[in-house]
């Protein structure tokens, strides 16, 4: 027979199902709150200061989920899932955050009114699936896009991309880690530098483009302004 009763920790917290899940809602909500004012072009600097005093202005979300010294599992879980996603594709750790955070904020309202968390999944799970055949549907490639115009004919080796898609795409992304100015700055400059390196010849698509190949150099003397791409060795 089956033991009925176990002994527990008696300094343990027992807490109902609802109060956890509860809990870890208002974690999600939480986290989810401090980095929403990061979000797009718009969005404000946070000061990270260190344990030496250091000091640190970034709106990047991959920064600050890194910097950040989260304690509850669920919002620790959210802040790994949005830095993978920062490792994969390079952009989107806050949208990531503010999107789950969000799901579950809507998904309280109706889990206090009784419906089954079960029952909340399923519809998530099908919204998923729209969601991917929608960007299918509304996916632009860069392959696809319009001929580039005389000026990106030289060359010939990236002929086949539209150069005025990809500085849009790059400083669409920067523009939301950085000041408006630094990041057109910056846009030819990355471009360039993916440009530089990319590998035709390789069967692979996804795998053209080699990023280990590219080198930042912090040159401490230099102001941010004077940024520069050089296609070659530098010494320093």
């Amino acid at each position: 027979m089956a033991q009925s009763l176990h002994s527990i920790n008696a300094k343990a917290d027992v807490i109902s199902s609802l109060h956890a899940l509860a809990a870890n809602i208002s974690a999600a909500k939480g986290i989810m709150n401090v980095l929403k004012t990061n979000l797009g072009p718009r969005g404000t600097l946070k000061m990270l200061v260190g344990g030496a005093g250091q000091i640190k202005l970034t709106k990047d979300g991959n920064v600050l989920l890194k910097e950040m010294q989260i304690q509850h599992p669920t919002a620790a879980l959210i802040a790994r899932t949005a830095v993978a996603q920062d490792d994969v594709t390079g952009d989107g750790t806050t949208s990531v955050v503010l999107l789950a955070g969000e799901l579950l904020r809507q998904s309280e309202r109706y889990v206090t009114e009784g419906l089954h968390p079960r029952i909340l999944v399923e519809g998530l799970e099908l919204a998923r699936d729209e969601t991917m055949k929608f960007l299918d549907d509304a996916r632009i490639l860069v392959s696809d896009a319009s001929a580039p115009t005389s000026s990106e004919q030289k060359d010939d080796r990236n002929a086949d991309l539209n150069r005025e898609l990809l500085r849009q795409i790059a400083r669409t992304s920067l523009r939301t880690k950085l000041n408006d100015e630094l990041a057109d700055h910056l846009t030819d400059i990355v471009v360039d530098a993916v440009l530089t390196v990319r590998n035709t010849t390789h069967p692979n698509l996804d795998s053209q483009v080699d990023l280990h190949m590219i080198e930042i150099m912090i040159m401490e003397h230099k102001s941010e302004f004077d940024t520069m791409l050089v296609r070659g060795l530098v010494l320093d």
